[in-house]
């Protein structure tokens, strides 16, 4: 008998970490590799945060707290989403976990019984399928055409809706196209939602902060009605450059919030206390650094855009939120490199980019959505600049 679970089976290579890790390997080996294939702004943690964060290791904020997460920064979360959303929660309907990745897995793994049903719209950030699984649950994935600006239109996701549908997935700004769901496109699945009764809404809010032209909204506040049977996350990582500070939070349910904490204090128990104070300070504080940090990736955002649609067989719409555009590549499979070797898939092109231009992107196929590729533009412009002459380049030796 196996030591390993069969559900480990249905787990994924993750094509992010597979790129990074060749990217690393490459690099090791002199070659000078530009990696976009990571989901990390380049930003440094703004001082005030780490200032917090020393204070809280000098007053001796070290040792254990409660498992949902110090009051503090639950009732600062709490004001956000006031402020920000007109949300109301208590503060013991918000739980503070190692990342929203966290908060995400305590709630699939909390709620889903065998055979539940997760409609998930794709291209989709790439652990949401494996999560879903690991939980138990079924994944039941809604293709989204770019000609929709990627986004779940309301009749597919009446047609995904089952007896056994437990979650409706929302992630805006989107991982790794870069949608944004307006409020009308909120309302509209929420009217698909209102009588089915049985589906709640799990939105992912974590890239909030990083919208360009589109005006951010979330389900809970846009549809009221929808208020119980929705899970808001978020966290600091992505808008205040904390990526490796791993504090993420969630706002919904009452008993559903309980369970989690309940999964989370058998797991990892509470995140750093450490980085708690920090997140507190990042959520009371001014956040000026965000309007620098919009402006800085909007102009990068602009630069890539512009420059892969120079590409030849690349085809590159304008992203409205996060930090990733996700170019077609239909234009290039079927071709020849210089070598003779077939472009059949978009992971053969990433690879190509890596291997013969030092270029690191992540295949579409990671976020079941093909012939495309992600490319994060959280990077230096010398360097976007430089790795778009490449793509270019490379995309010219094809024939």
């Amino acid at each position: 008998m196996s030591l390993v679970s069969e559900r480990l089976k249905l787990v994924r290579p993750s094509q992010t970490k597979v790129m990074t890790a060749r990217a690393a390997e490459l690099r090791d080996q002199g070659a000078d590799v530009i990696t976009l294939s990571q989901g990390e702004p380049d930003f440094d943690t703004p001082s005030a945060i780490c200032e917090a964060g020393i204070r809280a290791i000098r007053d001796g904020n070290t040792r254990y707290t409660a498992v949902a997460g110090i009051k503090p920064l639950r009732a600062a979360i709490g004001e956000s989403l006031r402020r920000d959303h007109g949300l109301d929660y208590a503060i013991d309907q918000i739980t503070v976990g190692c990342g929203a990745k966290q908060v995400v897995f305590n709630a699939l793994f909390a709620s889903l019984d065998p055979g539940d049903e997760v409609v998930i719209p794709t291209p989709c950030w790439v652990s949401y399928p494996d999560m879903v699984a690991l939980a138990g649950g079924k994944p039941v994935v809604v293709a989204c055409s770019e000609l929709d600006g990627f986004k779940l239109r309301p009749r597919a996701l009446e047609k995904a809706i089952t007896p056994r549908t437990k979650w409706l997935m929302l992630n805006s700004p989107c991982n790794p196209t870069g949608a944004v769901y307006s409020r009308g496109d909120l309302l509209a699945l929420a009217a698909v939602l209102h009588e089915r009764t049985h589906v709640h809404v799990l939105s992912d809010d974590i890239y909030e902060k990083l919208t360009y032209e589109a005006d951010f909204a979330t389900m809970a506040a846009v549809a009221p009605e929808l208020y119980e049977r929705t899970l808001t996350v978020n966290g600091v990582s992505k808008a205040d450059a904390m990526t490796g500070w791993r504090v993420g939070y969630g706002a919904g349910p009452l008993a559903l919030i309980k369970a989690m904490n309940l999964i989370q204090g058998q797991t990892s128990s509470h995140t750093s206390s450490i980085s708690q104070h920090a997140a507190l300070e990042a959520l009371s504080g001014r956040r000026d650094h965000i309007k620098e940090f919009v402006r800085a990736l909007l102009e990068r955002r602009d630069l890539v855009v512009a420059k892969l649609n120079q590409a030849k067989g690349l085809a590159c719409h304008v992203p409205d939120g996060a930090f990733y555009v996700f170019p077609s590549c239909k234009g290039v499979i079927g071709k020849r490199t210089p070598d003779a070797k077939l472009i059949e898939t978009d992971s053969d092109f990433a690879m190509y980019l890596l291997d013969a231009f030092a270029v690191a992107v992540v295949p579409g196929s990671g976020f079941m959505a093909s012939p495309y590729i992600r490319i994060s533009y959280a990077s230096s412009f010398e360097d976007l600049n430089r790795a778009c002459d490449r793509i270019i380049a490379a995309c010219a030796t094809l024939s």
